[in-house]
């Protein structure tokens, strides 16, 4: 076998220094052209005399007059002519090389963080005006919501249904003053504890069962057609009368009224009181048909309701229902078992033989002045024993129509955030709320009772379930609704001066459809009588409660829906 045999060549020698001479010597027949010499000095290491790894872009960042970088540029191979896409020797200039490596960390202060200080007051500068300009985006803003909101314009649907004047006002009655409600913010007035002068009709005893209700343990809201709930107007109160042929009062009243004047400032919608002077005597009076029987839903809402009155989620359809859900629910919870506690009088507008339901009027008195003194009555539901002692107890129920429009659904957060349904009823029903404690709070009621109802679906206003009942202690609850007693009589005294200060004869206090304040009307004497009165609507077009094909009709229904959507789930 013949060995191959390798020709080095002949290795020149260079007399004169390093590196090979400068004069060409012969070169092999296969030796390639151009091959790049990396030149070195006696101080490099071995590795880098050979070091063929290195390119020209790897030290592109480094100054281009650095005499390390005309060595580096020896192994920039793009330069020999025996490449495919060779370049000339003369664009050498236009390649920059970069050094991998990372700069080296000054051991003390650099330089450059002093350089960069110098540029700080500038650029803070800049922040600055920039979080104005932010500012100023935000402040305009606000400015453009809140004067949306003074002038109604976030609510268009709401302007037909709620703004709306309580009772039309006639072009003969006069205007005599009106009272803004941010001056009732600022009054106070504090009365003695009130004296009873007497309590008339019966109480029924709380069935202490409702208070173990929850939404997986409902139960249907029952119908209570044969007891009769009675909305006497002051005036036509005989007790009221008696007590004023014996000059007990000056100023005579009823709890829905004074709670009316009380909470004025959380009301939106419009309400009225009739004002009558009677010789040295002040009668506050409700109208036939007044809004005051009824129970607002969702007045301070920002969600606006139907327009159509014939609509069962109006604001009257839903006031309608919703009194009629808070009678039913004040006769249920009761134990209906014939025991009840009576007091001095009977009720003093049933007549004999008549089924009445269970409550107590008291006639209360308080001193708002040396020579003045103010007579109401006032009416609790319930009574209960507590530790051998009665304890008087209002009952109420707030109603649920559509999860939709509080976005709270009861069923699903009452018993794990009962908080928050709360704290949406407060939002969306403050003033009935407020009425509401403000009523216990005159009455002396120990107890006030809420009950969380609903419907059965959300498009049956007919059937309603309870889902929870909770009781408060009037006091408590209205310091956690921030109700003022103080500023409560405050504003009615202020009321009652100044109704005190006008002539004999017939006013009304009218709450402004659209704005936060009160007017003071002088109105004809035989005004709400005759010409005036407020029609009710006729019995076919009340709310009644289905029948009983109805209500099974009904129910069938739900059955079917709530078994269609318990497939779908399954399918899904």
């Amino acid at each position: 076998m013949v060995g191959v045999v390798f020709d080095i060549g002949s290795v020149p020698f260079n007399e004169d220094g390093w590196g090979p001479p400068e004069t060409p010597s012969s070169l092999l027949s296969n030796h390639p052209t151009n091959v790049p010499f990396a030149p070195f000095n006696r101080s490099d290491k071995l590795g880098r005399i050979a070091d063929w790894t290195r390119n020209n872009y790897n030290n592109q960042s480094r100054n281009i007059n650095n005499p390390r970088n005309q060595q580096d540029s020896a192994f920039d191979f793009s330069l020999d002519e025996s490449s495919a896409g060779g370049f000339s020797i003369d664009d050498d200039s236009s390649f920059r090389l970069v050094d991998g490596k990372p700069p080296p960390r000054p051991k003390f202060g650099p330089k450059w963080r002093f350089q960069q200080q110098r540029q700080l007051p500038q650029r803070r500068d800049e922040e600055v005006e920039a979080k104005k300009r932010e500012q100023e985006k935000e402040r305009a803003r606000r400015d453009r919501l809140y004067n949306m909101n003074r002038s109604g314009a976030n609510q268009p649907r709401r302007e037909a249904a709620v703004f709306k004047s309580s009772v039309d006002i006639q072009p003969e009655w006069t205007m005599l003053d009106q009272i803004p409600f941010s001056t009732f913010s600022k009054l106070s007035f504090t009365v003695p504890e009130p004296e009873d002068l007497l309590i008339c009709g019966g109480l029924e005893y709380y069935d202490k069962s409702y208070d173990r209700i929850n939404p997986k343990n409902e139960k249907r809201l029952e119908r209570f057609k044969n007891r009769n709930f009675f909305k006497v107007t002051t005036t036509d109160d005989p007790i009221i009368r008696r007590l004023a042929n014996e000059d007990k009062a000056t100023v005579f009243a009823t709890d829905s009224i004074l709670s009316t004047l009380m909470c004025a400032p959380r009301s939106v919608y419009s309400w009225d009181i009739v004002v009558q002077r009677v010789g040295n005597k002040l009668f506050l009076d409700k109208r036939d048909g007044s809004q005051l029987d009824l129970l607002s839903v969702n007045e301070t809402s920002q969600e606006p309701l139907p327009e159509a009155k014939e609509d069962i989620n109006s604001a009257y359809s839903l006031s309608v229902e919703a009194a009629y859900i808070n009678q039913n629910f004040s006769q249920q919870v009761l134990v209906r078992d014939g025991n009840k506690v009576t007091f001095e009088e009977p009720n003093p507008f049933a007549s004999e033989g008549e089924e009445v339901a269970s409550a107590a009027y008291r006639y209360r008195r308080w001193k708002l002045d040396n020579d003045m003194y103010l007579v109401a009555r006032c009416e609790v539901q319930s009574s209960t024993e507590v530790k051998g002692e009665q304890s008087f107890m209002t009952l109420n129920a707030l109603n649920e129509f559509d999860p939709k429009y509080s976005g709270v659904d009861w069923r699903k957060k009452l018993e794990t955030q009962r908080g928050a349904v709360l704290a949406t009823e407060l939002k969306n029903n403050a003033n009935k709320l407020a009425k509401w404690t403000a009523q216990a709070l005159l009455a002396s009621a120990d107890v006030m009772k809420l009950g969380y109802v609903s419907r059965v679906h959300p498009r049956d206003h007919f059937n309603h379930v309870i889902l929870a009942v909770v009781g408060y202690k009037p006091r408590e609850f209205a310091m956690q609704i921030n109700l003022n007693t103080a500023n409560m009589w405050g504003i009615v005294k202020s009321i009652v001066d100044l109704c005190m200060k006008l002539n004999e004869g017939k006013y009304v206090l009218v709450k402004d459809p659209s704005k936060p304040q009160v007017r003071i009307y002088e109105v004809p004497a035989d005004a709400f009588e005759n010409d005036y009165v407020e029609e009710p609507l006729p019995e076919d077009e009340q709310v009644q409660p289905p029948t009983e094909e109805e209500a099974n009709a009904a129910e069938a229904a739900g059955a079917a829906t709530d078994a269609e959507e318990k497939e779908v789930v399954a399918e899904l």
